[in-house]
């Protein structure tokens, strides 16, 4: 009983945090204190929910209001959502701390912590709700939060950028709505684990179709996954670097844990289908992404870019499909997420030393020679990012391109290996600072 009460914890302790941290406003070191201490207790307690459901292998579950499902509304975690819930809250204890030494004058208005909490919560419980129609909800406050936090950037174009986040977020919503009618329509229960039940019991409803291509298009949008990748750049380079480290790093792995959930669990029957699409906008990815980074000007658009090209990777895991590949997916996921939202920071706090605040190549070129350290770090993480041994990011390649031959996908995994050799060192026209990376970030 008590580990099933674990499972709400990390949704409800950010979300409490917000708003005594709204009560907190006129107080701004009080309040950022308060917000570290509230986000690394909720990440503790879902470190806790992670041990305990690998250690007895079987999810927990919490009924609100004790309405038995498939009538209530069932919180639950099992390994995958737990995995993607301490993923996710490590970056955002990471960006918090980020945000308590920025120079950025959004992070002294009253209501930038209470927000970042209440990203935290929407993300949060996206990944741990059992109802699909309050993925939806959480969906929307994780929108609502990230448009916000973005307008309010010193960044001359964040309201802009909020604009576009926000109405590409709400098409995103209106496929995923969509989706969500057409499963209650056809099956009368929003329950996922009940849905899987009754869509494996009766697959041929006319509906479900329907239902399928609206939920794809709806997380394709919110991973940024090609041919819906277009409004990642502009809105991530224009958010606060806190904000920006962690939509780029794991707020874009919601659209990824939606693909999990719809192979292996709502349509496992045309996971074939879903597969294939996965797998080739995921090589996609590999090459737009990488070849976008290595063509812009500014060093966070840059990494924006790399996002892109990251998922692709992720994409042809699930896309393969075999267990193997589905594990490289998540420890990739997992190891992008806090390597990209490392350089993210790295990059903020070099831009903010610049003569004029920006992390245009241009402005940041030769800050490096006064901050070594950064320089090195910046350095490490690129060969993290590009899969260089022994880094992370070679761990990961190394599981993704093992399970792509174990599958027998040769193909697929030939234009990966050709995208990351073409895109390998395309670097160093001056060592310093804003150049010393491998620009390959596939």
């Amino acid at each position: 009983m008590l580990y099933n009460h674990l499972a709400v914890l990390p949704v409800v302790i950010p979300l409490t945090g917000a708003a005594a941290a709204l009560l907190l406003g006129r107080f701004k070191k009080i309040q950022a204190l308060w917000s570290l201490a509230v986000m690394t207790t909720s990440l503790c307690v879902s470190i806790w929910l992670l041990a305990a459901v690998w250690q007895t292998g079987k999810p927990f579950v919490i009924q609100a209001g004790g309405w038995e499902a498939p009538f209530g509304i069932s919180i639950g975690a099992d390994l995958l959502s737990a995995v993607f819930v301490v993923m996710s809250q490590l970056v955002m204890v990471m960006g918090i701390v980020y945000a308590m030494g920025s120079k950025d004058k959004c992070i002294g208005y009253p209501s930038f912590f209470p927000l970042f909490l209440m990203l935290a919560t929407g993300l949060t419980g996206g990944l741990l709700t059992a109802d699909i129609f309050n993925l939806f909800v959480f969906a929307e406050l994780l929108v609502i939060s990230g448009a916000v936090l973005t307008a309010i950037s010193d960044h001359r174009y964040g309201t802009e950028a909020a604009y576009k986040y926000f109405y590409i977020s709400q098409m995103a919503a209106f496929f995923l709505l969509l989706g969500i009618g057409c499963l209650y329509v056809s099956c009368g229960t929003l329950n996922m684990a009940d849905l899987a039940k009754r869509i494996a019991a009766a697959p041929d409803k006319p509906l479900l179709p329907a239902a399928l291509a609206f939920l794809m298009a709806a997380f394709m949008i919110k991973s940024a996954a090609f041919p819906f990748h277009f409004w990642q750049p502009d809105f991530h380079t224009a958010a606060p670097t806190a904000v920006h480290a962690v939509l780029s790093s794991v707020v874009v792995k919601f659209g990824i844990y939606g693909f999990f959930r719809l192979t292996t669990l709502l349509f496992p029957h045309e996971a074939v289908l879903i597969r294939g699409i996965l797998l080739v906008t995921g090589v996609i990815g590999i090459f737009y992404g990488g070849l976008g980074a290595t063509g812009t000007y500014d060093v966070k658009r840059m990494l924006a870019y790399s996002t892109m090209g990251q998922l692709g990777f992720i994409l042809a895991g699930i896309g393969w499909g075999t267990p193997l590949a589905m594990t490289a997916a998540i420890v990739f996921a997992f190891n992008h997420s806090l390597a990209k939202a490392a350089m993210l920071m790295l990059a903020g706090y070099v831009a903010s030393r610049a003569s004029v605040k920006s992390a245009a190549f241009d402005v940041v070129t030769g800050v490096g020679r006064s901050l070594p350290l950064a320089g090195i770090l910046f350095f490490l993480g690129s060969l993290g990012l590009s899969g260089i041994p022994p880094t992370n990011g070679f761990i990961s390649k190394m599981l993704l391109f093992r399970s792509g031959i174990e599958s027998e996908h040769f193909y697929s995994l030939l234009l990966i290996g050709f995208a990351s050799v073409l895109k390998q060192p395309l670097f160093i026209r001056r060592l310093d600072w804003g150049k010393v990376c491998f620009l390959f970030f596939c």
